[in-house]
């Protein structure tokens, strides 16, 4: 016959055995002495056996008592558990982030944002993705991510939309090339430049070429790519002159590499996207925080000395 008790009883049981008496038990729990023992002696008679012996004025646990508050024990600090991991998540310590996010800020600002978040949470755990705009909007309206970065402008539907505050565009050169020594340029000075720019049909390539179009600019494009980081390392690689974003161009900086602004505005938007119709997950809101902070903290682009003195090409 299956034995019958509740928590009542194992609260009382374990209260006696912490302070090692009825009367400590019972101030343990704000109970009387004699309603602990009647507590304790419902138990023994639904369990049929013995949990304590009286010695003298001393209870002493019976072995059967001894192994019946180990598994307790267990048993209350898996409730332990839960209850500070259900704090952590209040609190946000704990818990897990989905983020996706385009290639073009995963070199530098989305990954000093998740690293600014896990800083003071050691038990937040984020997964981060990089893909491309469209399919991070797919992920994020299928709840594949808690939170996106993407490219403006955007039509998806299930899904919310925060905008960015816009990003100038700069021109990323090598350093040894002739333009470097400006201090910042101007679209005309790029007219039959060999330049890397975005793949055509894309709405970034669409702003450069009408931007080059209205300067009157013809420009010699040798590479075209869909990555933005890729546009930059060929740069390194000294195949020419991009423009890109300054978030996708500031990692790059160096002694290879000199940046410099452009006077036209030309520039990108950005955004945040998250699951439409749903409660939006703590950390994501804590991540928007962070990312939010660093583009409004900005960056510093490195200064460069003139072209003479520009360390020699390896």
């Amino acid at each position: 016959m299956k034995s019958s008790f509740n928590l009542r009883h194992i609260e009382a049981f374990r209260a006696v055995m912490i302070a090692g008496s009825v009367v400590g038990g019972a101030q343990l729990l704000n109970l009387t002495q004699p309603g602990v023992s009647r507590t304790i002696g419902l138990l023994e008679l639904r369990l049929g056996y013995a949990l304590f012996e009286r010695r003298g004025r001393r209870l002493v646990p019976t072995p059967e008592a001894e192994a019946l508050h180990r598994e307790i024990e267990q048993v209350y600090s898996g409730i332990e558990r839960i209850a500070q991991v259900a704090q952590d998540i209040r609190f946000q310590r704990a818990g897990a982030l989905r983020v996706a996010t385009l290639p073009a800020l995963a070199q530098w600002l989305v990954p000093h944002a998740v690293a600014r978040l896990i800083a003071p949470r050691p038990h937040v755990r984020v997964f981060l993705q990089s893909l491309p705009s469209r399919q991070i909007a797919e992920g994020v309206a299928t709840r594949q991510f808690d939170i996106g970065v993407v490219e403006l402008p955007l039509a998806r539907p299930a899904i919310e939309i925060e905008e960015l505050p816009p990003v100038d565009y700069l021109a990323v050169l090598p350093a040894g090339h002739a333009l470097a020594s400006r201090k910042r340029l101007s679209l005309r000075d790029l007219d039959g430049a060999r330049m890397i720019l975005l793949s055509q049909h894309s709405y970034v390539r669409y702003q450069i070429d009408d931007a080059f179009q209205s300067a009157g600019v013809a420009p010699n494009v040798v590479v075209e790519t869909p990555s933005s980081s890729i546009a930059c390392a060929m740069v390194a690689a000294g195949a020419g002159i991009t423009l890109v974003s300054r978030w996708t161009a500031e990692p790059f900086a160096g002694p290879d590499i000199v940046l410099r602004p452009i006077k036209e505005k030309l520039g990108s938007r950005y955004g945040l996207i998250y699951p439409a119709g749903h409660a939006r997950q703590p950390l994501a809101v804590a991540f928007a925080a962070e990312l939010r902070a660093g583009l409004a903290g900005g960056t510093r682009i490195p200064s460069v000395p003139p072209l003479a003195a520009a360390p020699p090409r390896s």
